[in-house]
């Protein structure tokens, strides 16, 4: 089944991202060479592609997972967690629909 993880970044998160960012990004790379990552990426604080200095606000990422206890264990050992960029994360499952 398909899950939704939506994170919420904590205040001034830009500079944890960054040191972050690799391990987070090999860990999505994973998912979808396995075929399982519908779609992930960062929400700009900003209306803007490149926020710069604004950074982001959170994170989205939708992929499948065994189980709810699955995908919240796997939205647990985000790098983004672990470096305290994240305040937040609710994990829930998803169906789409469309496209």
């Amino acid at each position: 089944m398909l899950y939704a993880i939506i994170s919420e970044d904590v205040a001034d998160s830009l500079e944890r991202r960054l040191t972050a960012r690799p391990d987070h990004l090999a860990r999505l790379e994973a998912l979808r060479d396995e075929g399982r990552l519908v779609l992930a990426g960062p929400h700009p604080a900003i209306d803007a592609d490149n926020p710069g200095d604004a950074g982001f606000s959170g994170s989205l990422v939708v992929a499948e997972f065994e189980s709810l206890d699955a995908a919240q264990a796997w939205a647990d050992a985000d790098p983004y967690v672990i470096a305290g960029v994240y305040a937040h994360v609710t994990v829930k499952p998803f169906k789409k629909v469309l496209p």
